[in-house]
This record gives structure tokens, sequence and C-alpha cells, in this order.
């Protein structure tokens, strides 16, 4: 299939699209090319393309596809909180305007990446797809907002699925520790601590960025009627796990390091299990293969690896909220988070020294 992935410069993507190229498909992409620089490991091939935002995105520039992926978003709460109202125009507007252009151009599938934290505060009963949606986060909100616009777009041209992908975790090209394992197991390398910013009792359903894509990629070859306007919880049962058990698997395999609350350490209302048997009993040759243990160990071994500190840790190369910053900073989006110019971005690196040198 000729494949257009949008967001494929972003963390989930990186890894998405050589994962369906090595699948024997032809695969490009759009992104707006607010990471670029942000690498770990080489970071993902150079694209000579221009940037392109899916607020903007018309029916000629999908003509010719087989199936859209959407996997472009303001990606995490932190970021969503930073301007709502943005939030609201890129993970919804967007989505339904690439959505329109994409069946206006004759694409008859659409891959949506929503999420399982549509589901809010649905507590310690695994919810399933029919589950009534409590979202608690613009994030969230978007998410489900754009599941039912997307399917009302829905016919016998034009066929949307919904991948509600749990928390990510596991190394990418395009790195982010602004999420919950990637998180902990990098303040452990870095400073010996696994530090809790909550209580520890919320939970989590967790999933590796490879399984996401052999998700995707299972819904892109599936037939029609099987995955035709229908939503998949994405992840495994078994990865339903309370922060303090995340905690604890990274205080075994990062040697000498403790768990410790960081001030103020208290409940998170982010807190929901999730059911996939849905998933697993449509696809039951998917065989997801990562446990949350195996992606700490990975991360863990990525890190020493490349000899991340903490500052870099730290720093807008691996946080999207503190990049996002740094670039409304220097003027290079605007308030509604658009590109003021076309020229690439200064990779964070870059732009610090350049700060410093003032």
């Amino acid at each position: 299939m000729r494949v257009l992935v949008a967001g494929d410069r972003g963390y989930i993507g990186a890894l998405m699209v050589p994962f369906l190229r090595r699948a024997g498909h032809d695969v490009d992409g759009l992104d707006v090319g607010l990471y670029e620089g942000c690498d770990f490991r080489g970071g993902p091939r150079p694209v000579a393309r221009r940037p392109r935002d899916t607020r903007d995105v018309g029916p000629v520039e999908l003509s010719g596809y087989d199936a859209v992926v959407c996997l472009a978003a303001l990606s995490n709460d932190p970021l969503g909180h930073l301007n709502a109202e943005t939030t609201y125009a890129v993970n919804l507007r967007g989505t339904v305007r690439l959505a329109e252009a994409a069946k206006a151009a004759g694409v008859e599938r659409f891959l949506f990446a929503s999420s399982c934290s549509l589901y809010g505060a649905a507590g310690s009963d695994a919810v399933a797809e029919d589950a009534p949606m409590h979202p608690v986060t613009p994030y969230g909100e978007t998410k489900a907002l754009a599941e039912a616009e997307l399917s009302a777009l829905a016919d016998d041209a034009f066929s949307p699925t919904y991948l509600r992908n749990a928390t990510a975790y596991g190394a990418s090209p395009r790195l982010r520790l602004d999420i919950v394992v990637n998180n902990l197991t990098g303040v452990a390398v870095t400073t010996g601590e696994v530090r809790l910013e909550s209580d520890g009792t919320p939970w989590r359903p967790l999933v590796h960025i490879e399984d996401i894509s052999r998700a995707f990629l299972a819904v892109l070859e599936a037939p029609r009627d099987l995955v035709h306007d229908e939503a998949f919880n994405v992840g495994r049962p078994e990865d339903n796990v309370q922060v303090k058990d995340i905690a604890d698997m990274v205080r075994d395999t990062v040697t000498g390091s403790v768990v410790t609350l960081a001030d103020g350490a208290g409940p998170d209302k982010r807190d929901y299990r999730v059911d996939f048997a849905k998933l697993h009993d449509t696809f039951p040759d998917l065989g997801m293969r990562w446990t949350v243990r195996a992606g700490v160990e990975e991360l863990a071994e990525a890190y020493a690896g490349h000899g991340l500190t903490y500052d870099e840790f730290q720093s807008a190369r691996f946080v999207r909220l503190r990049r996002i910053q740094q670039l409304l900073s220097l003027g290079l989006l605007d308030d509604e988070l658009r590109r003021t110019t076309d020229e690439p971005f200064p990779s964070p690196a870059t732009t610090l020294a350049t700060e410093a040198a003032r």
C-alpha cells in the first residue's frame, strides 16, 4: 500500500515509518517539524521536504495514497494546558481537516492515533471500547471529539479506525522523556533516584512504541470490514500497572537507584485500567512482544550508551513542552503554534549554545 504518515518526525512516527517500510509498504511523511534536531541515537532519516501543518492540508497533497495514518498531535497534558485552544485547533480541527482532505482525495483508509486517556478517571476497573469517556485534560478531550467527527465521515468510500494507544514507552530516534516509563528510567540513570511525582497508586496502561507500530500495521493490512469505524484499545492486559510498580522495575534495573517521592507528591486524577481483549481477539496473531520490564531495560541501556546527563534529560531536546517554549521565545512559532518560517528550526543544542554565548 501507499501510505502517508502525518507526524512521521515525532516520537512514535520516527519508529513506525521504518517499521511499515520493512513490512513492504511505500511510506511518505507529513510533519510540521517542531522536533527537528531533538534526536537520539542519530535521529530519523533526514528529509528534504517542506514542513506541513495538518491544519493547512488539502486534497491535492493526499491524492494517490491508499491510507493515511494520523499520528500528528500536541502530545501530552502539560503541552495541552499551555494553550488549550491551540490543542483543540491541532488535535481536533487539524485531524478532521486531514481526514476531510483524505476523503476528498479518494483515500479509503484512515488510521487515527487516539488514546486511552479519553477514559480519564475510570478507576481500577478495566474499561473496554464501549465504556463512557471521562477525559480530564484537553488532550484527552480532543481525542474523544476527534473520534466522533471522524466517525461522522465514515461511509462506503471512507473507512476510519481509532487506535486508542495506552501510554507509550520505549527508545526512539525522536526520544521523549516526559512520559512515565521513559521519565522514571531517565531520572534513575542520571541521578540514582526513581522519583515519583504522585503517590504511586494510580493505574496506567502501558505499551511499547514498537507494539503500537505492530498494531497499526495489523489494522492497515486487515480486511476493511473488520476494522471499519471501529475503536481498538492498544496494549496488553498484563501491562496495566500502578506507577509504584514501574518505579520498582526501574529500581531493580538501574543498579544502586532508590525510589523517592517528590515534594508534594499525592494522588493523580489520571487513574485507569484498560481492557485490550478486542484487539487481541480480532488479531490473534498480533504477537505484541514488549513487557514493561524489558522496556525499562532497553531504555536504561540506551541512556547509558548515549551518556545521558541530568541536564540533557531536562532540556528542550527531550521534553516537548520545553521545546515548544523555546521555539516560541525565539519567535519561530506564533501564539497558535504555527511556524513563522519555512526554514529548518535550529536544534535545541544549537539554540542553547547561541543563548549561552549572548
